[in-house]
C-alpha cells in the first residue's frame, strides 16, 4: 500500500515486533512535538500496543479481555483522564477477540471528550458507564447488572460467548452480575502482561526520558542534602523538581535515612538529617505513564567504614547481577547472583523480598520479568531483547544501622543490557562532604 494513502492507525507486523537499532544511544528527547526530528510517535506507540494486546488474547484460549486497571486501559485505549481515577474502578474497556477496536467506558462527559478528541477510537466506541465507583454506588440500584448485559450481549454479538472472558480487576458485585449474564470469567492479568512485556522504541524513550528527569531530581537531592534538612523536605523538593519538568504522576518518593536505613521500612518521615547519616532514597514518578523505580544512596558529610563497606558489597551485587542480563538468560539464572537471605540477616527469602530483586517497568511500576530468589529460583523465566526493569540490591551495614540501596533501570539489548539510569552510582557519593 502506497504510504501517502495507507491508514495512519492500521496495524503493520512492523509495529508489533519492532526491531530496535541498539547501535544507537537511546534517545532522551524533549517533550515538544517539533517538524525538524522524530520524536516518540504517539499513533504508532498506540497501534503497538493494541496490536500486542490483540497479538496475546489471540494466543490464548479467552474470547475476550475486560479490563477496569487504568494501565490496561490506556494500553489498549491510549485515555488518561487523571490520576485521581487510579483506584476508583470507573473506567473500562472491552476488546474481543477478532475485532479491530476496543471499546471503552468512561466517567461522565469523558466520553464524550474522547469522541472529540481521541480520533485513533471510534466515536460509538467511547461510551459513558458507571458501575460502583467502588461501592459507592449499591449494586441493588442495578447499574452493574445493566451494564453486565451490555457488555455480554457485546460478548455474543463478536461470536465469543462461549469462550472465557479474561479481567484483570474488578469489583466482586459486578463480577457476580457477569456470571448472572452468562460469562465464564477468569484471570486476565497474564494475558495482558504478556502483551506489555516487550516495549516498543516509542515506549523505551518515554522510558528513557521517565530516567533523565530522575537523573535531574538525583542531582538537586545531591546539592540539597545537609544537616538540618528533614527527609520530607526532601520529597517536597522532588515532586516540584519532576511536576515542573513534566511528570504526570510522582507516586512516591521513599526517602530513609540514619537509623532508619536498617531494616528498610519503605516510607518517609519527617526525620532531620544529621552530619554522618547514610541516606538513601527511591524516586517512582512517570512521563505519559511510564514510570521509574530508581535508588540512590547518599552520604551526609562523611562516611564511616562500615558505611563504605555496606555501599561497595552492595554494588557488588548489583553489578554481579547485571552481566548475567542478555536475551535468553533465565531469571534464575540472574537471581543466582544476589545473596541469600541469610548472608544479609533476614531469616527467610519472603522476609528479605524486594530488597534483592529486580521488576519490569512500563506503564505499571511492576510488570514482567519478576527477578527474586522468592520464585525465580523455582519458577524461571527467559529473559527478552526489548524487556525494560529495574534491578535493585541492599546492604545493611555492620553497624547495625546503617544501611545501602542502590537501583538501576535496564533495556535488554540483542547483546545485553542498556543502563538508563545515570546519576554516579559506582562509589558512594558524600554530600557537603567535611
Amino acid at each position: 500500500m502506497d504510504e501517502r494513502t495507507r491508514d495512519p492507525l492500521q496495524i503493520r507486523a512492523e509495529d508489533i515486533n519492532p526491531r530496535h537499532n541498539w547501535g544507537r544511544a537511546l534517545p532522551a528527547l524533549g517533550i515538544m512535538g517539533v517538524d525538524f526530528e522524530e520524536r516518540v510517535d504517539y499513533r504508532r506507540l498506540h497501534r503497538y500496543r493494541l496490536g500486542r494486546a490483540k497479538q496475546a488474547l489471540d494466543n490464548s484460549e479467552l474470547g475476550a479481555l475486560l479490563v477496569f486497571d487504568v494501565n490496561n486501559i490506556r494500553y489498549l485505549t491510549s485515555t488518561k483522564i487523571g490520576e485521581w481515577e487510579r483506584d476508583k474502578l470507573c473506567r473500562w474497556t472491552l476488546l474481543t477477540k477478532g475485532s479491530s477496536d476496543p471499546i471503552l467506558w468512561d466517567f461522565g462527559s469523558a466520553a464524550v471528550h474522547h469522541k472529540l478528541y481521541t480520533p485513533w477510537l471510534k466515536p460509538e466506541n467511547c461510551k459513558a458507564g458507571i458501575i460502583g465507583m467502588r461501592g459507592m454506588v449499591d449494586p441493588a440500584f442495578g447499574l452493574m447488572e445493566k451494564h453486565a448485559k451490555e457488555i455480554a450481549a457485546l460478548i455474543k454479538e463478536a461470536g465469543c460467548d462461549k469462550m472465557p472472558v479474561g479481567v484483570d480487576l474488578i469489583e466482586p458485585p459486578m463480577m457476580f452480575e457477569l456470571q448472572k449474564a452468562g460469562l465464564n470469567i477468569v484471570d486476565g492479568q497474564q494475558v495482558m502482561l504478556e502483551a506489555r512485556e516487550i516495549k516498543s522504541a516509542d515506549e523505551i524513550a518515554l522510558l528513557n526520558r521517565a530516567a533523565a528527569m530522575v537523573d535531574g531530581a538525583y542531582h538537586m537531592v545531591n546539592e540539597e542534602l545537609k544537616p538540618g534538612v528533614r527527609e520530607n523536605d526532601i520529597v517536597a523538593k522532588v515532586n516540584e523538581f519532576l511536576y515542573r519538568h513534566g511528570s504526570d504522576d510522582v507516586e512516591a518518593v521513599n526517602a530513609i535515612s540514619g537509623e532508619r536505613c536498617n531494616p528498610h521500612p519503605h516510607n518517609f518521615t519527617d526525620r532531620m538529617l544529621r552530619p554522618g547519616d547514610q541516606a538513601f532514597f527511591d524516586i517512582l514518578q512517570s512521563f505519559m505513564g511510564y514510570r521509574t523505580c530508581y535508588y540512590r544512596t547518599f552520604n551526609v558529610g562523611r562516611a564511616t567504614p562500615a558505611q563504605h563497606d555496606a555501599y561497595k558489597q552492595c554494588r557488588e551485587w548489583l553489578d554481579n547481577a547485571m552481566t548475567r542480563i542478555k536475551p535468553g538468560a533465565t531469571t534464575s539464572h540472574i537471581a543466582e547472583a544476589f545473596p541469600t537471605a541469610q548472608e544479609f540477616g533476614f531469616p527467610d527469602e519472603t522476609s528479605a523480598f524486594g530488597l534483592q530483586f529486580a521488576h519490569g517497568l512500563g506503564l505499571a511500576l511492576h510488570e514482567r520479568p519478576i527477578i527474586s530468589r522468592v520464585v525465580s529460583m523455582d519458577h524461571p523465566t527467559e529473559i527478552k531483547e526489548g524487556m525494560v526493569f529495574a534491578i535493585e540490591t541492599y546492604c545493611p551495614a555492620t553497624d547495625g544501622y546503617s544501611g545501602a540501596r542502590i537501583e538501576e533501570e535496564v533495556v535488554v539489548t540483542d547483546k545485553g543490557c542498556k543502563v538508563i539510569t545515570l546519576f554516579p552510582a559506582e562509589e558512594l557519593p558524600i554530600t557537603h562532604r567535611y
